[in-house]
């Protein structure tokens, strides 16, 4: 027979329609929720009256609220469920509020530069270059198409090499050789943008001479930013493929190199192209390598050996720096241009979920 451990004092003060049984019904902690809210804005209302505080603060409310709504909702569940349901709760209600805390900024983020930039997100921002304008109008179809043409040629560069050399650490790498590339590898994801972006102009200045800006330097900058980001995303990858499949395809005779192209590949193909999206979300937004190397343009240009080239960070950048005559134009095409970088961003994520998705192996029969 269970033993009812609820204190008889507990059981004839709580009322019976917040818990069933010994458990808090769904409803008792949004109600908790609601009156600690509700306490902390009366709280604060009272300190700013008072003039504690500059007004009724937002912040110090829903701070005082939520401090409440914790401490009471483990309490509650302490007498009514014990001390582990309560201890559950309190964990609970702690990862939720660093959950809350967490994506606050990235929510205050979106609607900034969303509400900011819709004002210039129109078809002339998208059909026009900055070339002769001075004032309003204008756009960033120069900025977005060097944006599309350096970023596209890094990716083409980074990927090959990055998932060749993923393949190598894990499927033949052994030795002195292979730790010194994961040595190099993990010195290359930390390095500062800023020197890849010097790096890209040394070479370049070497080859071409001194004060040489093209996009295909501002591409060989990215790639310096990516090629480790490739690696170690396409490695962890790699890695979590079982070595049943492997053994599995030896022992049919397959050899290791077709083992690899036609099994290890496939199985972590999911992975492998969420890391190569990462990477080149990683590096689509970086401004000071291409502001050293690719350089700043009004115009537009297509050729990514010949002159300066145009990218959205560079251009969001200078129009914020170097505002004009008319201010707000400048910032209201700032303002757009980083909304259109977001959304490209976003659009890498969904293709390759969609990517993964597809070609992720079938498990089912």
């Amino acid at each position: 027979m269970a033993i009812d451990s609820t204190p008889a004092l507990l059981r004839t003060s709580t009322p019976a329609n917040i818990h069933d049984h010994g458990r808090l019904n769904r409803r008792t902690p949004w109600t908790i929720l609601g009156l600690s809210l509700a306490a902390g804005f009366g709280v604060a209302a009272f300190l700013g009256s008072v003039g504690a505080t500059d007004g009724l603060s937002l912040t110090l409310a829903l701070a005082l609220g939520t401090v409440l709504y914790v401490v009471m909702i483990t309490l509650i569940s302490r007498q009514i469920e014990g001390t582990r349901q309560a201890t559950d709760r309190f964990v609970t209600a702690m990862v939720t509020i660093a959950f809350t805390v967490a994506i606050i900024p990235l929510i205050s983020l979106l609607f900034t530069v969303v509400t900011r930039g819709a004002a210039r997100f129109d078809i002339q921002f998208f059909s026009e270059s900055m070339r002769n304008v001075v004032g309003e109008g204008g756009g960033a179809a120069h900025a977005i198409v060097g944006t599309l043409l350096m970023t596209g040629t890094a990716a083409i560069i980074s990927i090959p090499i990055g998932l060749m050399t993923a393949i190598y650490l894990v499927e033949y790498g052994r030795g002195p050789l292979a730790r010194a590339i994961t040595f190099f590898v993990d010195v290359m994801t930390g390095i500062p943008s800023i020197v890849a972006g010097l790096f890209a102009f040394a070479l370049f200045a070497l080859v071409f001479g001194p004060g040489v800006r093209m996009g295909f330097a501002g591409s060989i900058a990215l790639s310096v930013l990516m090629i480790p980001v490739v690696v170690r995303s396409c490695e962890e990858m790699l890695r979590i493929v079982p070595n049943e499949l492997r053994e599995a395809s030896y022992a049919l005779g397959v050899p290791k190199w077709l083992t690899v192209l036609k099994v290890v590949l496939p199985t972590s193909i999911a992975g492998i192209t969420t890391g190569i999206m990462i990477a080149i979300a990683r590096v689509i937004g970086e401004t000071a390598p291409l502001l050293i190397v690719a350089g700043f343009t009004a115009s537009m240009n297509y050729d990514m050996f010949n002159d300066r080239m145009q990218s959205l960070p560079v251009f969001v950048f200078t129009s914020y720096a170097n505002q004009g005559v008319d201010s707000q134009a400048f910032l209201d095409r700032a303002w757009a241009g980083a909304l259109t970088l977001i959304l490209i961003v976003m659009v890498l994520n969904l293709t390759a979920r969609l990517i993964a998705r597809l070609f992720a192996p079938k498990l089912g029969r």
